[in-house]
């Protein structure tokens, strides 16, 4: 017991000895023996040089100093109880601030509809989202945990995975009519082919064929470095796009997008990652939202 530990302890005794009257009604209520007691009271008088308590046959009554003490002492091990039960609460609960970092599409469409019922459900807990397509440092910038689509190369942190996700080649319905419908990948260079700007290779397009994977070539006259932007011109009826099934998926649910080449399109499955700093999973928001994020049916339809 350090010095701490030991000044507040005696402050406990002292309060109980005024509170039950006697040193036995202290020593009953704490677990200890009269004579322990006794000696914890003369230690703390000692350490203190003055005397706290008037022992008579009879009673005890309080000295001057030992009203002041009283005083204090009894703050402070209220200060304490409140803490240690406040504590505890939070313990039982799920409670802090939890630093939630992942890139646009998860962001926008797997969590932010799902945020506010983990919030309703988990009203200790205040939640930031921070949105970016950039790796982050999660130690450095305080992140509890990071939802990261594609192959983990830090091999320190802790991974949970959520599943594969795939893309979908889609078109509108308007779009189909007006254009007539496909027959084959190799019609898509005919096409308006809307991809994400910045990355040549998204123009590529794989399709499996009894030879191996054939790749289209595609182009257009539309792209935007926001997936969300295209799918809103896909829904326009201006073109043909391959994005992610995270954006995807409702609007062929609902029929807005028709899939093409289901069968033929090589989709490339990509990893979704649940990761944490090392440690971050003990925290109890953190396996609160963990636990939430797996067991939701609206995370497990994007896989």
């Amino acid at each position: 017991m350090n010095m701490d530990q030991l000044a507040a302890h005696e402050m406990n005794v002292f309060c109980r000895i005024v509170d039950g009257g006697s040193f036995a009604a202290a020593a009953d209520d704490m677990g200890m023996t009269p004579s322990a007691v006794s000696k914890l009271v003369t230690r703390l008088e000692d350490r203190l040089g003055v005397r706290l308590l008037a022992r008579t046959t009879r009673r005890l009554s309080l000295t001057a100093e030992g009203e002041i003490y009283l005083q204090s002492a009894r703050a402070i091990v209220s200060a304490i109880e409140e803490a240690e039960t406040e504590l505890m609460a939070s313990a039982a609960e799920p409670s802090g601030h939890l630093k939630i970092n992942t890139g646009v599409v998860v962001g926008r469409h797997m969590l932010t509809p799902i945020l506010p019922e983990f919030m309703a459900r988990y009203p200790r807990v205040s939640v930031e989202l921070n949105i970016a397509d950039r790796q982050v440092d999660l130690i450095a910038e305080q992140v509890d945990i990071a939802i990261r689509t594609g192959r983990l190369t830090d091999s320190s942190l802790i991974a949970r995975k959520l599943g594969d996700t795939t893309r979908a080649i889609c078109a509108s319905p308007a779009y189909l009519e007006r254009h007539g419908p496909l027959e084959y990948p190799g019609e898509l260079v005919k096409h308006n082919c809307m991809t994400v700007a910045g990355f040549s290779y998204l123009r590529r397009w794989p399709f499996l064929t009894p030879e191996g994977i054939n790749m289209v070539e595609v182009s257009g006259h539309f792209d935007s470095d926001s997936p969300d932007v295209i799918v809103d011109m896909m829904l326009a009826g201006q073109g043909i796009g391959r994005l992610s099934r995270l954006i995807v998926a409702d609007h062929i649910e609902s029929g807005a997008l028709v899939e093409l080449f289901p069968d033929q399109h090589r989709k490339e499955p990509l990893p979704v990652h649940a990761i944490m700093p090392p440690g971050g999973n003990r925290a109890l928001k953190v396996r609160a939202f963990l636990d939430f994020l797996f067991e939701h049916p609206d995370v497990k339809r994007h896989f």
